[in-house]
């Protein structure tokens, strides 16, 4: 090689170097753009919240009340077809968990009026653009490094909280009611964001041995993806328990207050919320047994043992056994309602010990993927 080609060489490297750093940069400047529009988003949550009107469907307080008894029955109307009388019902009344009541199902968080219908509209659409800059950020890092964005805490965090707000936006342009989802869910991504660029923050590197492998994109994609899903079932299930302790006191005679009145009116029927938790947790459950296998499979290949009780691991069936018990409850025991939140809520809080507190703390074969 002569010195011209060496020098060469060593101007390419340097070039390939300095693009790298570059695009490590703009995925920081992309994902503190992403935060700021969140932050936007954020507010035009709250404002959908505070300023929007009571759904004109889920007037809960008048369906539980005696003094309301008279409103919450829906007016039956009759009409002729063919000559057979119809009964004809102008709202659609879900039975709650409890069984004891019927409650009407309203459209989410949105308040039916014209107000808080544009906060809404408002707040998902800055959403949206939120979640185009974070994307980019994420392709960005990999882009920085030539590899899967998710080798680290840091990374990790940015992709999940993307595929979140994706899985969010989805359930959306699907024509789903699931627009109560967006105060909760922002919220939570701007706290996971937070941790992430500061105390979980990694400059961007190349991967241990260990990692690099095909199963990198399949075990860990997936894994975020479970994790998404299992945190929208999770949120569904805890607004779930504030609901129905809401319409049991309604139902009992008691008068909440003017700030709880002014949330749960905003939500979903109580029945809605555990029907919603069980099936996004249940759709996502083969994943996550997909997950854990493909897992194994990557250590017989890495490590020459399919599984060996790593911290990681074990957590990772204690998670599937945590939601494996929570699906058995709900089709045979017929634990609907607050029984069935509760263990909702304890899988998912396996889910992020193994995904938190095993990385910080736990150490063995997994320590890699720590700050």
């Amino acid at each position: 090689m002569t010195l011209a080609t060496a020098h060469d060489l060593g101007a390419v490297t340097q070039l390939a170097t300095a693009t790298n750093e570059h695009l490590a940069d703009l995925s920081n400047t992309l994902i503190y753009s992403a935060m700021a529009v969140y932050t936007l988003a954020f507010f035009a949550f709250i404002a959908e919240w505070l300023f929007g009107s009571r759904s004109k469907v889920a007037r809960t307080a008048e369906a539980l009340t005696a003094n309301g008894a008279k409103a919450a029955a829906p007016a039956v109307t009759t009409r002729k077809a063919g000559g057979t009388t119809v009964l004809e019902r102008p709202e659609v009344v879900t039975r709650s968990a409890a069984g004891a009541r019927d409650v009407p199902d309203g459209p989410g968080a949105h308040g039916g009026d014209e107000q808080g219908d544009l906060y809404g509209r408002i707040a998902v659409s800055l959403s949206v653009l939120a979640w185009g800059l974070e994307a980019a950020g994420v392709v960005a890092r990999a882009l920085s490094v030539r590899r899967a964005p998710w080798g680290n805490m840091y990374e990790f965090n940015i992709t999940f909280s993307t595929v979140a707000v994706g899985v969010f936006l989805v359930l959306l342009a699907l024509k789903k009611n699931v627009r109560w989802l967006g105060l909760p869910l922002i919220t939570s991504v701007l706290l996971d964001l937070g941790l992430a660029v500061t105390v979980l923050y990694t400059a961007s590197d190349q991967l241990v041995p260990a990692l690099h492998s095909y199963w990198l994109y399949i075990h860990v994609s997936t894994a975020i993806l479970c994790g998404a899903v299992f945190y929208v079932g999770a949120v569904s299930a805890g607004l779930y328990l504030f609901k129905d302790s809401y319409e049991n006191k309604l139902v009992n005679g008691g008068t909440p207050g003017r700030f709880a009145t002014s949330v749960m009116e905003r939500l979903p029927a109580s029945a809605s919320l555990d029907k919603f938790s069980y099936r996004v947790n249940a759709a996502v459950f083969p994943l996550w047994t997909f997950t854990i296998i493909a897992g194994a499979i990557w250590a017989g290949d890495a490590w020459g043992r399919y599984w060996g009780w790593d911290p990681k691991e074990t957590w990772a069936f204690i998670t599937w056994v945590a939601y494996a018990c929570y699906l058995h409850a709900r089709a045979t025991a017929g634990w609907k309602g607050r029984k069935a939140a509760y263990i909702a809520l304890i899988a998912f809080g396996c889910w992020l010990f193994n995904y938190y507190g095993i990385n910080l703390f736990g150490g063995g074969k997994h320590a890699y993927a720590d700050v």
